[in-house]
């Protein structure tokens, strides 16, 4: 049996589950979710290994027009996934017919020879049979006469998960092992404690906050019995900092204390001793500087 191998690049608009389907494929949360646009800021690998072959996903940001020099550098991101990817998994949101955003994807970064898999996803919230494939056809309609193969899945339910596996190893070549059986990200353990903090301030907080939120570890310290972890969070002006700790710092202690408990849990396995400090940066996202200090910097 041969073995295969290779990168797959998730690309799609925001919202369209590609987090959640790559921490359902990894049978673990490696990748923040949420329900705000722009939650993954970040390429982000994924392992997943098998006895047929080994699957590198890159999780991509959601491709939307950017406002900012942030959503510039997102963009970049998703763009430069696309021509080292094997495979590209295109994800699209099954409730909702295709869209410019979706024409957009297509015309500009899927014009290329590499296999592409339209995965459709959030099948489980369709009614009917008929209603599904109206909404498929506008996506098939995209690709004009290029082939593409299709597979209807849901992430949160983990439905045609194996179905999309198969579907991604015959498209794959033949190839070596890139990482260890029990290598499963390339995030080391400080960069997911800052997506940790920041997916509970995107989870308590509403409108322009989650947005002008950028999280720094100022300083880990790892020792056997507790890990000491000093973050700062960084808004954008001081009404949002004001929002950010809240009514007698009540926020800012909920923000720490499920970013603490998650951390415990799943990061460290050890007791945490977390502490948040809130900084005003003014207009961080639109600052060259500032994204390149908060680690927004495409290579």
């Amino acid at each position: 049996m041969k073995y295969k191998s290779g990168f797959v690049a998730l690309v799609g608009r925001p919202n369209v589950g590609k987090s959640t389907l790559l921490n359902k494929i990894l049978g673990q949360k490696i990748v923040i979710t949420s329900d705000k646009p722009q939650t993954t800021r970040k390429r982000i690998k994924g392992v997943y290994t098998c006895e047929e072959g080994q699957i590198v996903f890159v999780d991509t940001p959601g491709v939307h027009k950017p406002k900012y020099k942030l959503g510039e550098y997102l963009l970049d991101e998703a763009k430069l996934a696309v021509p080292d990817a094997d495979v590209l998994l295109f994800l699209v949101d099954g409730t909702e017919v295709a869209g410019s955003g979706d024409n957009w994807i297509v015309k500009n970064l899927f014009e290329v020879d590499t296999p592409i898999i339209m995965v459709v996803n959030k099948i489980d919230r369709i009614k009917t049979i008929e209603e599904r494939e109206r909404i498929i056809a506008t996506y098939r309609e995209l690709f004009k006469d290029k082939a593409v193969t299709t597979v209807k899945i849901s992430a949160k339910t983990g439905r045609n998960i194996d179905t999309l596996i198969k579907n991604i190893l015959k498209k794959l070549p033949k190839g070596p092992q890139y990482y260890p059986d029990d290598h499963v990200t390339d995030q080391n353990v400080r960069a997911i404690a800052e997506e940790i903090i920041r997916e509970k301030i995107l989870m308590c907080t509403h409108e322009e906050i989650p947005h002008s939120v950028a999280v720094v570890i100022e300083k880990y310290e790892d020792k056997p019995d507790i890990a000491r972890i000093s973050a700062s969070i960084y808004v954008e002006q001081d009404s949002q900092k004001g929002i950010i700790i809240g009514n007698k710092g009540q926020m800012l202690k909920k923000i720490g204390t499920d970013a603490r408990v998650e951390i415990e849990k799943d990061l460290t396995e050890k007791k945490v001793f977390l502490e948040l400090f809130v900084k005003v940066k003014k207009d961080w996202r639109k600052n060259e500087a500032s994204l390149k200090q908060f680690g927004y910097t495409s290579d």
